[in-house]
């Protein structure tokens, strides 16, 4: 598994309020995405950085979404460029479910 950490900082600072009715504007564009396991949407505590979190089966499917159109769209709705940082994710304890769960 890959968790890919997409940061961007935001023109503006904004609230708690604003990025929930933002994120949730995008939030079905990521359901039923093949290979996406996972995302958590977050924004910093002075509300200038908003990004996600993403748990990937592979980093295949990963690279699938975070195109140059992807890129591009992110710039337009938030208004500058995305960061992206790849981890390895060998083992996931998901306390939802009641799995830890493992790369082969």
């Amino acid at each position: 598994m890959i968790t890919v950490i997409v940061e961007f900082g935001l023109p503006q600072p904004i609230s708690s309020q604003e990025a929930r009715e933002i994120f949730l504007s995008t939030a079905p564009k990521y359901q039923g995405l093949p290979g996406l396991i996972r995302k958590y949407y977050f924004l910093f505590p002075d509300g200038t950085t908003a990004g996600g979190v993403y748990l990937w089966q592979s980093r295949e499917d990963a690279d699938r979404l975070y195109t140059d159109e992807w890129r591009a769209f992110v710039r337009g709705k938030y208004g500058s460029e995305p960061v992206l940082k790849y981890l390895e994710t060998p083992v996931v304890v998901d306390n939802v479910s009641n799995e830890i769960i493992s790369s082969p």
